[in-house]
């Protein structure tokens, strides 16, 4: 497919996903949820993120593309405060989460506490080797919940919201590892859900399914933004211009541009996201 025809295709699918969202103003709180502010991450001496400024709007889905290795991953991880895990690492401007207007990456902010507010969903799924029920209820129980009726009430709930609950009612004892695929993403959606998180982030989730699972994943992420915020990661343009609202697109550690999707896709302001849609590298 060459430039142009790429551009039309682009165009055309953005038009008929959704129509143009507004910009979120970058100090009306009310519309955010959270907002890098001259974050940079480095791995040692290597700056894996370089002053990213990015407005995260409340109740909206903001994609992050971009080629491999040029920081969008390590943006979730940093969001989620999950590079404390490893030693040598460390980070320069911060994260405010709205409406406490609080610094996500303040040393005075527990990382736990952080990881129940805002969940992640990986690339694989990751169930844990335990049966579906205590897979979902495993962040209720780490919280300290150990009222059995409420237990069961939170997990159907989640379940639920993850359009999973009709395939596994029955199945509540059994070993997460044997659901499908797909099944086990959701379950994994539905793990991040039952602490009720103010923020879901999901890193690349639908790019180890078949396209059926794919596209309930994509329905599900639409159908979660009336109560959940979310930010996804993926490599597929397609997916990014079909389930987001707002898209990021980032190279070598920066961020090059950030618009509406509609407006990024079809009519990108800087030169390197135009190439990088129409195919020239990546």
């Amino acid at each position: 497919m060459d430039e142009t025809l790429n551009k039309l295709y682009f165009r055309s699918l953005v038009d008929s996903e959704r129509e143009e969202a507004p910009t979120p103003e970058a100090h009306d709180l009310r519309k955010l949820k959270a907002e890098a502010k001259g974050l940079s991450f480095y791995y040692g001496e290597v700056a894996a993120l370089k002053a990213v400024n990015l407005p995260v709007a409340e109740h909206q889905v903001t994609a992050l593309i971009g080629p491999s290795g040029c920081g969008k991953s390590t943006f979730l991880r940093a969001v989620n405060r999950m590079h404390d895990l490893y030693p040598g690492s460390r980070y320069e401007g911060g994260i405010r989460f709205y409406p406490d207007d609080i610094d996500l990456l303040d040393k005075d902010v527990d990382p736990i506490e952080v990881r129940m507010r805002i969940g992640m969903v990986f690339q694989k799924p990751n169930p844990f080797p335990k049966s579906v029920f205590d897979n979902v209820a495993y962040g209720l129980r780490v919280r300290g919940e150990r009222n059995r009726r409420l237990l069961v009430e939170k997990v159907e709930q989640a379940l639920r919201d993850a359009a999973l609950w009709a395939e596994v009612k029955d199945r509540l004892d059994d070993m997460a590892l044997n659901l499908s695929g797909g099944q086990q993403q959701r379950l994994c959606i539905a793990r991040a859900l039952a602490t009720e998180p103010e923020l879901l982030l999901f890193d690349e989730p639908t790019s180890a399914l078949d396209p059926i699972a794919t596209a309930s994943i994509e329905d599900l992420i639409q159908g979660l933004k009336a109560r959940v915020t979310i930010l996804i990661v993926t490599h597929n343009m397609q997916q990014a211009a079909r389930v987001s609202d707002y898209t990021a697109f980032m190279y070598l550690g920066e961020l090059v541009e950030f618009a509406p999707t509609k407006t990024l896709f079809t009519n990108p302001s800087d030169r390197r996201t135009e190439n990088y849609l129409t195919g020239r590298f990546g």
